[in-house]
C-alpha cells in the first residue's frame, strides 16, 4: 500500500485559508483514487472531498462544497485540499486517504485502506 503523509495545517483566523497537501510514497499515488476525512473533537470522522485518479473527477462533501479545491498533481505524487473561508467548525485533524479500487461510497472510512498519519487544523473566531 502506498505511505501517505499530510501537511499544511495549523493555526488560522475565521476566514482565513489553509492548503493541506498529502504526499504518497512508496506507490505512485496516480493509481489512488484519494480522499480527505477529518476528525474533530468528540465528533465521529467526517468526509470532506475525494479525487479521482486523473484529477477530472472531484466530490465534496456539503459542509465545505464552494469553499474548498481537491486537487492533485501525479508527477509529484501530492493530492491538495485547498479550504478557503474557513469557520471555527472547521476545526479538526485532517487525514487524507487512498484506494486503488474505490469507484462508490466515498464518504464511507472504512471504503479507503490507506491513511496518514492528520494535520492538526483550528481555527480561531
Amino acid at each position: 500500500q502506498v505511505q501517505l503523509v499530510e501537511s499544511g495545517g495549523g493555526l488560522v483566523q475565521a476566514g482565513g485559508s489553509l492548503r493541506l497537501s498529502c504526499a504518497g510514497s512508496g506507490r505512485t499515488l496516480s493509481s489512488y483514487v484519494v480522499s480527505w476525512f477529518r476528525r474533530a473533537p468528540g465528533k465521529e470522522r467526517e468526509y470532506v472531498a475525494a479525487i479521482s485518479r486523473t484529477g477530472t473527477s472531484l466530490y465534496y462533501a456539503g459542509s465545505v462544497r464552494g469553499r474548498s479545491t481537491i486537487s492533485r498533481d501525479n508527477a509529484r505524487n501530492t493530492v491538495s485540499l485547498q479550504i478557503n473561508n474557513l469557520r471555527p467548525e472547521d476545526t479538526a485533524v485532517y487525514y487524507c486517504a487512498a484506494d486503488p479500487d474505490v469507484r462508490s461510497n466515498y464518504s464511507d472510512w472504512g471504503t479507503w485502506r490507506s491513511w496518514g498519519q492528520g494535520t492538526q487544523v483550528t481555527v480561531s473566531s
